[in-house]
C-alpha cells in the first residue's frame, strides 16, 4: 500500500498556500479543470471524494479496500506545510475529481519524496494524473526536492503508464506484486517535449470543441431586426449549420421559424456551444443556466464589461472564473463570433455581414468591427478561410490556443493574426517557432500591442522577436491580405532572383526599383512592349519558369488601350501549368485587379479558388513588398533548426550559490562591480582586469601589478558612461601619470574610490544588454556604441535562450553591423567572439532566473577578441514564468 509516514511536525496552523499553485488546466479532452492546493477546509469534501471512489480504484491506490479515510490520515492530508508535504486537488464545479500528494521521505541527505495520486472513476482517461504529476513535480522542484519515488501495484498498468509516459527516466524494481518506481524530477528535453506535446493536444482539442459543436443554443435570439441575437441566429440558419440550433428567448415561442425555449435548461438535447447575445446585466443568470446544463463552451457577443470600467472588469473576471470552474472555454466578451467553413460543420456564429468562401486560411482577431472589415476585404479578394475566431476581450480563448489548433488542423495551411495584445508572449514565441516551420503565420501588430502588452518596448523589438520566431510581420490590413494571397496560393520562392515580365516600361521600372530596395535581385527584366500578344506572354513566362536564374516572377499586364483580358489570363495560367516542377511563385499586376481574379483562379470543389491560383496586385510595388516578406520567411524556414548550445567552461553550481547568498535577506539589488565580475567568471566571461583602489599609492600598486598602460576610472554612476569620457584617464604609462590621474579624478568627482584597469585592445565599441521584460521574458539587445547610433535606435533584439544561429544573426542584425566586417580604415573584428559572448549570457539567464538585468558597455571588438570594459548586473525575486513550468491556462 502506498501510504505516507506520520510526521511529528504536522502543522497545527498551516501556512497560506502559495498563490501561484492555483491554476486552470486543460484535460486531454479539452475540458477545463481547476487545480489548487489542499487546505484545512477540504476535510469533508475529501471524505466525499474518497467515499465515491469505486472499490477497484481504492484497491489500486491503497492496496486494499480502505473504505474510509481515518481521522488521523485526513488531518495529515489537510494540514500541510507546502514545502516538505504538499497536496493538490483538481476540481470541476464544486466537486473534487482528483487528488495528488507528495511527502519528503528523508530530511537528511538527498531530498526524495514519495508521490501518489488518485482520480475519480468518472474522470479517468482525461489525463488528470499527468496534470497532477506535472504540478507536484513543479512544487517539489521549487522546494529543492530532487527525486520522486512511488510504490504501485504491478497490475495498475494505468498508473505505471502515467509515470512512464511523463518523460521521466524511471528506474523500476519489483517486490512481489508491487513495483517500486524512482525518477529524478529535474526537467529534461524529453520531459519538456512531453509537456509541450500534451499541452498542444489538449489546447487543440479545446478549440476544436468550440469550432465543431454538435449543437448550438443562441441565448438572446430575437425576431427584432437590428439586434445581435437576430443577426447571429440568421447567420447560423443561412449557413446551413449541420446540427440542431436552439433559440433561447423567454418571450417568444419561436424565433425565425425555429422553436424557442425560455432558458437553456429547458432544451431537451445536450448543448455543446452557447452563443450569448443578452445584455451584460443578464449574463450572470445565463451563466448559471449554462453551468447547470453542462454547456461545453460560450461565445459571448455581449459588450459592456472591462471597457466600461472597474465594475465591468470585475464582472468579466467573475464570468471567466465561473465558466472555467465548470469546465467551459469562453470566446469574448465583445466577440464578433466564430466560424467554420468545413461543409461537415458549416457554422457561421458571427455578426459579420460577409463570410469568405471555403479555403485553407485560419484567421484570428480581437476587435469585432475590425474583424468584420477584414472578412469583407478577404471575401472581395477571393481569399478562402477554414476557420475564423474574433476573441473580443480575449479573456480566455487566445491567439495561442488558436495556433495550437491550426498547427494540427489538416484543413488549415496558413494563419492570419491581427494582434492588439498578447496573452502569453513567451508561449506565443515558442508555438510560433514550431508552427512556422510548416505553416506560415502572418501578423499585424497594432501600436496598441506595443504600448500595452510588450512592456513599452518600441516596435523594433516586436519586429525582431517576430522575425526570430518566423512570423511574417506586416503593418496594415492591406499588407496582411497581400501576403495571404501569395502564401496561401503560390509556392515559396527558392531565392531572391526576380524576373519582371510586362508590357509597360514604367510599371516594370517601378517593380525593379521596389525589388532592389527590398534586397531582391533582378534576374530577367523582360519588356514585351505595349503590343504584346498572349503568345508573347506565354513564351516569356515559360522561359522564366524554366530558367535556373529565376526564383520568382512578377507579370505586369497593363495595355495602353482596353483589350479583352481572357486570352492573356489563359496564357499566364497555361504557362504556370506547363512547367509543373518549377515551384516558383507568380504574382501579377493584371489591369489593376486587387485580388485573385476569376480569370487567374484555379477552381476546386465547390468552385472555390485553390492553391495554384495567381494573385493580382493593384501596382507592382505592392506585389514586390509582399514577395520580399515571403522571401525572408522562406529563408528563415529553409535554415536548419539550430540547437541551443552551451559553451564550455561554465560553473553553474557556483553561480547559483553566489546568487543565493546575495539574495539572502534582500529583495534584489544591483551587484557591485566586483560581484558582477565574480558571477560572470562562472560563465567564462571575463571583464578586462581591474583593481578597486582608495588612495594614490594603491592606484600605483595596482598599475604595477596589472602592467602598464592602465586606465583610471571614476566609479560614481554619473561618471561611468559619459560620451565626453570626463570620468576616465586613459593610456597611463608611468606611476607619475597614475598619481596625477588619480588626483584629477578625485578632485573632479569627490569620491576616492576608483578603478585602475588594464588597457584593452583597441577595437569597435559595442553594447550588449539583457533586460527581463514582463511580456517576453529575457530579451538580449546588441548594437554598436556611440551617441549617434544610440539616437538612431540602431539596436537588434532576440528572446532568450539563443540558438547558435540566432547568436550569430544577432551580431549581424544592426544596420551598422557592416562596420564589424571591416572597412578600408579598420580591420574585420572577431564576430565569433561576440556571438559566443551572447551565448554565454544566454546560458547565464537560462540558469539563473533571479537575473533581472545585465549590461556590457562597451565591449571592444578587435580582430582577435571581444573585451568587456564595463559590466553591471541586477538580481531580484524570480518572476512568474508560467510558460516554463507545468501546463496552465493564462
Amino acid at each position: 500500500m502506498t501510504d505516507f509516514p506520520d510526521p511529528l511536525d504536522t502543522p497545527v496552523r498551516p501556512p497560506a498556500p502559495p498563490q501561484h499553485w492555483f491554476a486552470d488546466v486543460l484535460a486531454s479532452d479539452g475540458g477545463v479543470v481547476r487545480l489548487r492546493p489542499i487546505t484545512q477546509d477540504d476535510a469533508g469534501r475529501l471524505q466525499e471524494f474518497h467515499h465515491a471512489l469505486s472499490t477497484r480504484t481504492r484497491y489500486l491506490r491503497y492496496f486494499g479496500p480502505y473504505p474510509r479515510i481515518s481521522a488521523k490520515e485526513l488531518y495529515r492530508t489537510t494540514h500541510l506545510d507546502y514545502h516538505d508535504r504538499v497536496g493538490l486537488v483538481l476540481e470541476l464545479g464544486e466537486a473534487i475529481v482528483a487528488v495528488g500528494r507528495y511527502e519528503l521521505l528523508n530530511r537528511r541527505g538527498p531530498r526524495a519524496a514519495e508521490v501518489a495520486f488518485v482520480v475519480a472513476d468518472g474522470h479517468q482517461g482525461r489525463g488528470l494524473g499527468s496534470i497532477l504529476l506535472e504540478h507536484l513535480a513543479g512544487a517539489a522542484a521549487e522546494n529543492k526536492i530532487e527525486t520522486f519515488v512511488a510504490d504501485v501495484l504491478a497490475e495498475n498498468s494505468v498508473m505505471v503508464t502515467v509515470f512512464r509516459d511523463a518523460g521521466y527516466q524511471v528506474q523500476r524494481s519489483r517486490d512481489g506484486s508491487v513495483l517500486h518506481l524512482e525518477f529524478d524530477i529535474d526537467p529534461t528535453e524529453a520531459l519538456l517535449s512531453v509537456r509541450d506535446s500534451r499541452e498542444r493536444a489538449s489546447e487543440a482539442r479545446s478549440v476544436g470543441n468550440l469550432l465543431a459543436p454538435r449543437s448550438i443554443a443562441v441565448i438572446g435570439a430575437t425576431p427584432a431586426t437590428g439586434r445581435i441575437g437576430r443577426v447571429v441566429l440568421a447567420n447560423l440558419l443561412s449557413g446551413a449549420f449541420q446540427g440542431p440550433i436552439f433559440p433561447v428567448n423567454p418571450h417568444h415561442k419561436s424565433v425565425c421559424g425555429v422553436r424557442a425555449y425560455a432558458t437553456v435548461r429547458e432544451i431537451p438535447d445536450e448543448i455543446d456551444l452557447a452563443v450569448v447575445a443578452v445584455p451584460s446585466a443578464a449574463i450572470a443568470s445565463v451563466l448559471d443556466d449554462c453551468m447547470a446544463k453542462g454547456v461545453k463552451g460560450l461565445v459571448v457577443l455581449t459588450a459592456g464589461f472591462a471597457e466600461t470600467g472597474q465594475g465591468g472588469a470585475a464582472a468579466e473576471r467573475e464570468l471567466i472564473t465561473a465558466a472555467r470552474g465548470h469546465g467551459m472555454r469562453v470566446v469574448g466578451p465583445s466577440a464578433l463570433g466564430i466560424a467554420n467553413t468545413d461543409p461537415a460543420v458549416a457554422m457561421n456564429a458571427t455578426l459579420a455581414p460577409v463570410l469568405p468562401a471555403r479555403g485553407r486560411i485560419g484567421f484570428f482577431c480581437q476587435s469585432g468591427p475590425l474583424g468584420s472589415a477584414i472578412l469583407v476585404a478577404a471575401a472581395a479578394r477571393n481569399l478562402g478561410l477554414s476557420t475564423f475566431v474574433s476573441a473580443g476581450s480575449r479573456t480566455d480563448l487566445s491567439d495561442n490556443d488558436l495556433l495550437q489548433y491550426w498547427d494540427s488542423d489538416p484543413n488549415t495551411d496558413m494563419v492570419l493574426l491581427y494582434l492588439e495584445s498578447f496573452g502569453n508572449p513567451r508561449k506565443f514565441s515558442r508555438i510560433a517557432r514550431r508552427m512556422a516551420r510548416s505553416k506560415p503565420i502572418v501578423a499585424v501588430s497594432s501600436g496598441r500591442l506595443t504600448a500595452q502588452s510588450a512592456g513599452d518596448m518600441d516596435r523594433s523589438i516586436v519586429r525582431d522577436l517576430f522575425a526570430q520566431a518566423g512570423v511574417v510581420q506586416v503593418d496594415s490590413i492591406a499588407q496582411l491580405l497581400d501576403c495571404a494571397a501569395l502564401l496561401g496560393y503560390q509556392p515559396l520562392p527558392g531565392g531572391a532572383r526576380l524576373a519582371v515580365v510586362g508590357n509597360s516600361v514604367a510599371l516594370s521600372w517601378l517593380a525593379i526599383g521596389a525589388a532592389q530596395a527590398e534586397g531582391l535581385r533582378i534576374a530577367e527584366p523582360v519588356n514585351l512592349g505595349p503590343q504584346a500578344t498572349p503568345g508573347a506572354y506565354l513564351d516569356a513566362l515559360v522561359a522564366a519558369l524554366r530558367s535556373d536564374e529565376v526564383d520568382a516572377i512578377i507579370v505586369i499586364f497593363a495595355p495602353p488601350v482596353p483589350l479583352p483580358t481572357a486570352g492573356f489570363a489563359d496564357a499566364i495560367r497555361t504557362a504556370a501549368a506547363a512547367v509543373p516542377g518549377a515551384e516558383k511563385p507568380i504574382l501579377t499586376t493584371f489591369v489593376a485587379e486587387h485580388r485573385i481574379p476569376n480569370l487567374l483562379a484555379v477552381r476546386g470543389p465547390g468552385a472555390d479558388a485553390v492553391r495554384g491560383s495567381i494573385p493580382s496586385y493593384p501596382d507592382p510595388e505592392r506585389a514586390v513588398r509582399a514577395l520580399a516578406r515571403v522571401w525572408r520567411y522562406a529563408e528563415w524556414r529553409a535554415r536548419p533548426v539550430s540547437p541551443v548550445v552551451r559553451p564550455h567552461g561554465m560553473h553553474t553550481d557556483r553561480a547559483r550559490r553566489l546568487v543565493s547568498g546575495w539574495m539572502a535577506g534582500s529583495g534584489g539589488r544591483w551587484l557591485n562591480d566586483l560581484e558582477t565580475a565574480e558571477l560572470l567568471a562562472c560563465y567564462g566571461i571575463s571583464v578586462v582586469e581591474f583593481r578597486e583602489v582608495h588612495t594614490a599609492d594603491e592606484a600605483v600598486a595596482a598599475a604595477d601589478e596589472l602592467g602598464y598602460p592602465v586606465a583610471a576610472k571614476a566609479t560614481g554612476e554619473l561618471w561611468r558612461i559619459r560620451p565626453d569620457l570626463n570620468g576616465v584617464r586613459l593610456d597611463l604609462w608611468r606611476p607619475e601619470a597614475v598619481r596625477q590621474g588619480y588626483a584629477d579624478l578625485v578632485a573632479l568627482c569627490g569620491d576616492p574610490v576608483l578603478h585602475i584597469q588594464k588597457m584593452a585592445t583597441k577595437g569597435v565599441g559595442c553594447i550588449l544588454r539583457v533586460q527581463d521584460d514582463p511580456s517576453f521574458g529575457s530579451v538580449i539587445e546588441f548594437g554598436l556604441s556611440g551617441l549617434i547610433i544610440e539616437l538612431l535606435g540602431d539596436r537588434a533584439y532576440r528572446a532568450l535562450p539563443l540558438t547558435a544561429d540566432e547568436a550569430a544573426a544577432l551580431i549581424d542584425a544592426p544596420r551598422a553591423a557592416p562596420l564589424l566586417s571591416g572597412t578600408p580604415a579598420s580591420p574585420r573584428v572577431d564576430k565569433a567572439a561576440l556571438a559566443e559572448l551572447a551565448q554565454r549570457i544566454s546560458a547565464l539567464f537560462d540558469d539563473l532566473p533571479e537575473m533581472r538585468d545585465l549590461y556590457f558597455d562597451p565591449v571592444l571588438a578587435s580582430p582577435n577578441s571581444a573585451e568587456i570594459i564595463y559590466a553591471r548586473g541586477r538580481i531580484g525575486p524570480e518572476p512568474s514564468r508560467f510558460d516554463t513550468g507545468p501546463r496552465r491556462l493564462g
